[in-house]
């Protein structure tokens, strides 16, 4: 079983930063692709940004040019830098990771951590 441990969300206050770490482990053989969701009641679970393991990058067009999603491939581990933060950004976000070079890719799931912007 692969098991993905997140850290880093917080409190913050409007035009503030908070960078999310996501690190797998477990019976991992190869990742191709490791992303971030987020979530509000009574909405979808939405994608935020998603990179593959070559570093091919995309965003939500609500968070580009303030978001920035990497990896450390050595780690197994995404970060999500989130700068300029809005009370809209406000969600728990969950990390996702999609494991296998061929389809059907296995997929798991982060516990999800809160991000609460506000004054």
């Amino acid at each position: 079983q692969v098991q993905l441990v997140e850290s880093g969300g917080g409190l913050v206050q409007p035009g503030g930063s908070l960078r999310l770490s996501c690190a797998a482990s477990g019976s991992i053989r190869s990742i191709y692709l490791m992303g971030w969701y987020r979530q509000t009641p009574g909405k979808q679970r939405e994608l935020v940004a998603g990179i593959t393991s070559g570093g091919t990058t995309s965003y939500a067009d609500s968070v580009k040019g303030r978001f920035t999603i990497s990896r450390d491939n050595a780690l197994n581990t995404v970060y999500l830098q989130m700068n300029s933060l809005k009370p809209e950004d406000t969600a728990v976000y969950y990390c996702q990771a999609l494991l296998g070079q061929t389809i059907p890719r296995m997929n798991y799931w982060g516990q999800g951590t809160q991000v609460t912007v506000s004054s």
